[in-house]
């Protein structure tokens, strides 16, 4: 399942794309691999970043769709 966001910005339209399960983005400077599309966000599993045992962090984090950007379909 995919989802189209539309999105009015100053009386303009602009289209936001959701990712796919399986998508990487990049997002905060880190990069992730989707796991679920949800409405207004997706759930990524950031264990993929080569620095992730040095950061404490979980394993997974939701992104809003307005905040990544697909690096890898």
């Amino acid at each position: 399942m995919s989802y189209i966001i539309v999105v009015e910005v100053c009386s303009m339209e602009v289209e936001v794309v959701a990712a796919k399960v399986g998508n990487i983005v990049e997002f905060d400077g880190m990069k992730g691999k989707v796991e679920k599309v949800n409405e207004n966000s997706v759930i990524v599993d950031v264990t993929i970043n080569d620095n992730f045992d040095e950061h404490e962090m979980f394993e997974k984090t939701v992104v809003n769709h307005k905040r990544y950007k697909i690096i890898e379909e």
